[in-house]
Order: structure tokens, then sequence, then C-alpha cells
């Protein structure tokens, strides 16, 4: 989306804490609970306007007792509340597995549709100041593997926003997995009430030569890849699945069948991973389509070290985006279908992790 002198620019955790209060104002079903939701810098700030005007009644602060408070949230969406549990990093969830995979993804099911479970779960993801491998992992193919379940990644202020008021009036239990570098991020929000449809692509970027599906903080890497790329004569079309699950496959096989060539980028592990599950996707309904070998843009099956220095040789970025591109158009040497060097791996780190 254009932006112009006119729009309303805001930042991406300004637009949640917007969408967050306008949906308390319209449903008062709806509450917050979390560790540090109440703290002017808890969560990256992105509740503290909820509840300064909603107070404690509504925003409550929380024991880390992830399991317990996870509990608590599914028996209220059954009554009929539209509970928000935030949790200050992904790998948090795993202490409330039994809670949202055995219970608020199949309450509905095992009820014959007499019941739901209206959750909305978020929780962040990303890298920073050696947060190494417990606080910085990115579970969202955990969860998209669960039927029942709905994956968001918004990756802009504009889609934070709008994907937040989508799932607080959806009927089943989402997962909001926000990348923490993305909440100083800017980009055009509307000041009035509106969703984005959970499982709806967008196109970021249109191009002729490669198609790059990307997620999370890798939407701006790949859209900056694409600048670049476009200046060595290489038209990049990104796509923004906005979702894991639901995935929009519509869109994705439009745009390769339109490019012949196919890059997935995603901030979790590259092997068993959302990488894998599109690429598979693509190859099977498109096989004859394709000009070249996909390829897979994402972290290393290693733990996440510690050392800063680790860490900027463990993450994937721009350039390996660019390499990607460069190897499937052949501008660093002819690539055909079977070639078996054809996976891409960020393989530079070597830790032994």
């Amino acid at each position: 989306m254009g932006v112009n002198s006119k729009q309303r620019i805001l930042k991406y955790r300004e637009a949640l804490n917007e969408g967050l209060t306008q949906a308390m104002d319209a449903d008062p079903n709806v509450f917050v609970m979390g560790c540090g939701v109440d703290d002017e810098g808890g969560i990256f700030g992105t509740t503290r306007a909820a509840f300064e005007k909603f107070g404690k009644e509504r925003v409550m602060d929380v024991p880390l007792a992830e399991n317990s408070i996870a509990g608590i949230g599914v028996g209220a969406a059954l009554t009929g509340k539209r509970p928000v549990i935030v949790h200050a990093r992904n790998d948090f969830l795993l202490l409330s597995m039994d809670q949202i995979v055995n219970h608020a993804a199949k309450w509905e099911i095992m009820s014959g549709g007499k019941m739901q479970c209206p959750l909305l779960i978020r929780a962040i993801i990303g890298r920073g100041w050696g947060q190494a491998a417990q606080h910085s992992q990115s579970l969202q193919a955990f969860f998209s593997h669960v039927p029942g379940l709905k994956v968001m990644l918004p990756a802009s202020a504009y889609d934070a926003k709008g994907l937040l008021m989508a799932a607080l009036e959806d009927t089943g239990t989402v997962l909001s997995i926000e990348h923490r570098l993305l909440y100083e991020t800017e980009s055009h929000v509307p000041a009035e009430h509106y969703t984005v449809p959970l499982g709806k692509a967008a196109v970021k970027r249109e191009g002729t030569d490669v198609t790059i599906v990307a997620f999370s903080f890798m939407v701006k890497d790949a859209l900056d890849a694409a600048g670049t790329l476009s200046q060595e004569g290489i038209a990049v079309e990104v796509l923004d699945p906005r979702c894991s699950s639901p995935l929009d496959m519509d869109c994705i096989l439009d745009s390769v069948q339109k490019t012949g060539r196919l890059i997935v980028a995603d901030t979790g592990w590259t092997s068993f991973g959302i990488t894998a599950e599109i690429a598979a996707r693509v190859q099977e309904q498109l096989f004859d389509s394709l000009k070249a070998p996909i390829l897979r843009v994402a972290l290393p099956d290693r733990n996440t070290p510690c050392s800063s220095p680790l860490e900027k040789e463990f993450y994937p970025g721009v350039e390996d985006i660019c390499q990607a591109a460069r190897r499937v158009t052949g501008a660093t040497g002819e690539m055909k279908a079977g070639d078996r060097t054809a996976p891409l791996e960020h393989s530079t780190f070597q830790g032994p992790f």
C-alpha cells in the first residue's frame, strides 16, 4: 500500500493499542490477561492504552502461571467472554500447550458445534540483545499444525490493527505471532474500525521473475531484497500470506503460475516448518510450471546462540534472500529442476548447538 502525505501514519505498537481499545469499546466481553499488561513498558506498551481506559477490571496483570491462565481463558471464552491473553514471548506458550491444543482448538468439534471458544492469544517472537535458545524461538509452525487454531503473523501496522480486530470478531481461537522488531515500524492505519480477513494474503510488490512468500519480519527483508534485485534486472513479486493458518494458497499458486519460481522465507526453523509445507504444496500442484527448484530461507536447524556476534551469523536476512533469487533466476549460474544443490540453507553458522 502506498503512503501519501494525507494518510494517517501509526507505529505497529500504536496500531495494536488502538485496535484493542476500539474492540473493548465495542464489546464489553473483551478483556485482557497477561504478565505486565498494566505496565507502561510491558508488552512494548501495546496494552497500556487499554489499561488506562478500562482499568484493572478488564486489563489484568496476572502471575506467571501460563497453563492456568490459558485454562481461565478457555473457560471464559466457552461462557461467552472474549479473552485476550498476552505473552511476552511465544516460548512461554509451550507451558500452556494442553489448554491451547487439547481444549481451545477442540471444543467446537467435540461439542458438535454447540460451543465456541473465541480466544485471542498474542505472543512475541524475534531476536535481539542475546536472548538465546529459550526466548527467541518462532513457533508458528507448531500451532499451524493443529486443526481448530488460526495463526496470524501481522507484518505491518495496518495489518496489526486489522487482523487483531478480525480475530476479536472470530468465533474460534486465534494466535497472533508478533515480531519484536516490527513494533516501531510505521504504515498507514485508518482511525476507524476495520478488519483484515484472516487467511487473505497481500501482494506487497508485483513482479514477473520470481515469487517470494515471506512471513512476519521476513516481509520487510523480502521487500528490501526486492529493491536491491530490481537494480540487477530481477523483478520480484513479494507476497505476505498474513496467516500461516488458514493459508491463502490460491494467491501463492497464482503468483507462482506467473513467475515460475518460488522462494519461501520464514522466521522459524527450516526443517518441518512452514517453508517446507508451502514448497510441498506448490510442487504438488504446479510442478510442470516451475522453471527452477523451490528455495527456502529460514533458520538453520540449531538452537539460537546467546553471543551477539554468533547471533548475527545465525539469522538469515536480506542478502540471503537476494542470493536465493539470483540462484533461481540464473544470475549466479543456470539452475534447473532436479538440481541436487537446490535446497538453500543459511549454513554459514556452524555453532555446536
